[in-house]
């Protein structure tokens, strides 16, 4: 079971590690991922033990820098420190490309777990992606559906509605499958259990190679978000 990305600045932390704790799910069956904000990288110690109080779940399985800032290196160092003690699992990124990686890497010990970022058929990284994925590092996606504003076109767009129909499934589905198939981690997010289950059955179709392409020619290099 995967939990949605929490962040210190939606106040959701504290519910989150409630609703856990509470859940009677063995922790070891609920990946809980939260993130450390550009404004917190002046103090990260104080910002990752802030996290695990507030969560209350004994350790983080996965902490992120939110985006670049002045002092990411030392915040993404103290990160380091606390996968060391074992209060923190694993580490990464989100909103990292390649120059800022290149930047960033030879300056850390540790090898971010995953860099996490906007991917969307629209927007496609189709340099980035192959980049980080060199480095051996996991490449996730969010706004796997274009975003606020966007997801409604998406949907609509008369080149993923063909080949959802070509399958007999949903175009989200076709989304969430084209990125499995480019080895892209997704994370879509609804609070509708029958949308949970469709993003959940991805494995009973194939996109071919020529869907693929299709697909790779909706490209805009277009953000949908500042980051």
């Amino acid at each position: 079971m995967i939990l949605p990305i929490y962040i210190y600045i939606y106040p959701n932390e504290e519910a989150v590690g409630r609703a856990v704790r509470d859940s009677g799910i063995p922790r070891g069956e609920i990946f809980v991922v939260t993130k450390l904000y550009p404004s917190q990288f002046d103090d990260p110690e104080a910002a990752i033990d802030r996290a695990l109080k507030t969560l209350d779940l004994g350790y983080i399985d996965l902490l992120l820098l939110h985006h670049p800032g002045e002092g990411d290196v030392t915040a993404y160092k103290a990160m380091e420190k606390a996968v060391s003690e074992g209060t923190v699992r694993s580490i990464g990124l989100s909103n990292w490309y390649m120059e800022e990686l290149q930047d960033f890497l030879p300056q850390v010990s540790v090898k971010p777990a995953l860099v996490q970022n906007e991917i969307h058929p629209y927007y496609q990284e189709p340099e980035v992606v192959p980049y980080i994925q060199s480095l051996g590092i996991t490449v996730q996606g969010w706004y796997p559906f274009g975003g606020r504003g966007h997801t409604q076109e998406m949907f609509a767009d008369p080149v993923l509605k063909d080949i959802a129909a070509a399958h007999g499934v949903s175009v989200p589905q076709v989304i969430l499958r084209w990125n499995l198939q480019r080895g892209v981690v997704v994370i879509p997010g609804s609070s509708n259990p029958q949308h949970i289950r469709e993003n959940l059955a991805l494995f009973g179709f194939e996109l071919s190679p020529a869907e693929m392409e299709q697909i790779a020619a909706l490209n805009r290099d277009k953000k949908h978000d500042w980051y």
